[in-house]
């Protein structure tokens, strides 16, 4: 199975250029792991909160391929704790998808268009995280999920 993770947006600080290459390279002993970022939208604080969503949402939706699995970071999406998360992983790999992709949305969250592709929604914390540090909470909770399906030393419960 191939796993992408996508976010909008740049981020300038070392630490996050850090902890996502550690943990790209950790991901990648598991399965074919890719990141993409993209570019914010331009204008972006011109625009509504609506149009935004939308132009970043169709950002997504222009690389979707048939018979990827789009899973979208949300704060209104089920919660999990690892062991349980690892569990919902699990399934897709026993489920023979070829291209799971999670979701970062930009500040204002996702559009109904890209929503309406979703297969799942994920919630990471009923609080609010930057999107930059976002990033290396998911990797790191992905990370932890194959540890915990390999049955290695890593979570501790």
């Amino acid at each position: 199975m191939k796993i992408s993770f996508w976010y909008i947006g740049k981020h300038k600080q070392d630490y996050i250029d850090e902890g996502i290459a550690m943990f790209e390279k950790r991901i990648g002993h598991y399965c074919r792991f890719n990141i993409k970022g993209f570019n914010k939208v331009k204008h972006a604080e011109k625009l509504p909160s609506e149009e935004l969503k939308k132009k970043e949402g169709q950002l997504y939706l222009n690389e979707l391929q048939s018979g990827d699995r789009l899973i979208l970071l949300d704060e209104n999406g089920k919660e999990f704790n690892s062991r349980k998360f690892a569990g919902y992983l699990e399934q897709f790999q026993l489920q023979s998808v070829k291209h799971l992709i999670f979701a970062v949305g930009g500040a204002y969250g996702f559009s109904d268009e890209l929503k309406a592709k979703a297969g799942g929604k994920v919630s990471l914390s009923k609080m609010t995280f930057s999107h930059q540090l976002i990033r290396i909470i998911f990797l790191e909770q992905l990370y932890r999920a194959f540890t915990i399906i390999n049955g290695e030393k890593y979570h501790n419960d």
